[in-house]
């Protein structure tokens, strides 16, 4: 079995660089570890998982507004949140081959590359460093962010002011953040530049076990609903007391089966009101509107990972049936809705036809024009990158202005009117 999902990785792997979803970075100077590019497919995949989180997470909620915070922050930010001494990995390195290694993840006491004796552990700070002005001395160190998470506490009173929100209420956010892994790999599973949707969500002490489960709930509608994961992939770790955060007085972590195991694809997470009384230390800094009592809100803060959700979501589309790849995506994240063919590129008046089919589609949909090679082909290359119909032009298109649809999943093929085609498509991804 291991050697099953080990091949399967490296075929997804091959597939994302083979087909646009993922590149190797800076690959025409050798790469640089750990570090990915999203190709045209990769890109549009991307995008189509954060607009479908905002919309229903943000737009659709009237508890919910966004921000788009700084990458650098104020280096007392991070004092503040305890990052600068807490955000950190056991570090041990072999005393033979000098390959470092995070303890807690190693199963026995030697090296994994050459079994040579190990250092002792020490702690090794996640940040990444950098220094802002023409000076590098310690008063012009700055951090990258580790979390998108610190920006929403500390704009916490700005967004309150200015969106005339009152609790229960949360402010979301999408982006990138940076952690110097001692031991990135698996693909995009673990980088040291990463990408977050993430929700504050601010409440009443008293509140915080209903909402918690609450946003469990949400949380495990959008693996399925939205992304379309197969739920019996998705499980849910309560995280122990002597593993949590600093922060945390309760988390759980949503693990998902990927080819290389049972790992952590989103959290969630009770940080009680520790962030708001680590930044707002001189005066609590929400008012309850109708009794005039200042407190600290509470927070409940569900996180998704924007990167492993293409990998969950890749790996669980991933399949081969006889001939053929195809990646089973739900269609409202494909990255191609729609492929438009002449049946054959030789003959103008087909081209033609189909030229104007697809930019009719291509005003509603993302849509490809493709001519290259036998039909077959074609619709088996549109398969591979996971679009859910193909549409051909053929000579009967040109007798009475119907097409021939085939769907990605069945195979199945119908003529349908070009005048009916959007309607059709729009249901069928919308539902």
């Amino acid at each position: 079995m291991a050697d099953k999902n080990e091949n399967l990785m490296d075929k997804i792997v091959s597939l994302c660089k083979r087909r646009g979803f993922v590149f190797p970075g800076s690959e025409i100077y050798g790469g640089l570890s750990n570090s990915w590019d999203y190709g045209p497919l990769g890109v549009e995949l991307k995008n189509n998982i954060k607009n479908a989180w905002w919309k229903r997470f943000v737009h659709q909620r009237d508890d919910m507004v966004g921000i788009d915070a700084a990458l650098i922050m104020n280096r007392k930010v991070w004092e503040a949140s305890g990052h600068v001494t807490t955000f950190s990995d056991p570090l041990v390195e072999c005393k033979k081959c000098h390959n470092r290694f995070r303890k807690d993840q190693l199963e026995k006491d030697k090296c994994p590359d050459c079994k040579g004796e190990l250092t002792e552990a020490k702690q090794f700070n996640l940040m990444l460093k950098t220094f802002l002005g023409p000076v590098e001395n310690t008063d012009s160190i700055v951090y990258f962010r580790p979390e998108t998470a610190q920006a929403m506490f500390v704009d916490f009173k700005n967004v309150l002011e200015t969106s005339r929100k009152k609790i229960p209420f949360g402010i979301a956010q999408v982006g990138k953040a940076f952690r110097n892994e001692i031991t990135p790999g698996n693909f995009i599973f673990r980088t040291r530049e990463f990408e977050q949707m993430e929700i504050e969500y601010f409440i009443k002490e008293s509140d915080w076990q209903t909402t918690f489960e609450m946003w469990q709930n949400e949380m495990k509608l959008w693996m399925t609903d939205e992304l379309g994961l197969n739920k019996e992939k998705i499980h849910e770790l309560e995280v122990p007391k002597d593993e949590l955060a600093h922060y945390s007085k309760r988390t759980i972590d949503f693990e998902f089966d990927y080819p290389f195991g049972k790992k952590e694809l989103y959290g969630l997470a009770y940080r009680t009101d520790f962030d708001l009384k680590n930044h707002f230390t001189q005066e609590a800094p929400y008012a309850d509107l109708e009794s005039g009592e200042k407190f600290y809100p509470h927070v409940i803060e569900p996180t998704f990972g924007v990167d492993r959700s293409v990998l969950a979501i890749l790996c669980d589309a991933y399949a081969e049936e006889n001939d053929r790849v195809v990646l089973k995506l739900k269609s409202s994240l494909a990255p191609y809705k729609v492929a438009v063919f002449p049946l054959l590129k030789n003959k103008p008046e087909l081209v033609e036809k189909a030229k104007e089919v697809y930019k009719n589609l291509k005003q509603d949909f993302v849509t490809i024009f493709d001519d290259r090679g036998n039909i077959g082909k074609r619709y088996y290359s549109q398969d591979e990158i996971g679009t859910p119909f193909c549409v051909t032009v053929d000579f009967q298109t040109l007798e009475d202005s119907t097409v021939t649809l085939r769907d990605r999943d069945t195979m199945k093929q119908e003529r349908i009117k070009i005048t009916d085609l959007k309607n059709y498509i729009s249901n069928k991804i919308n539902h």
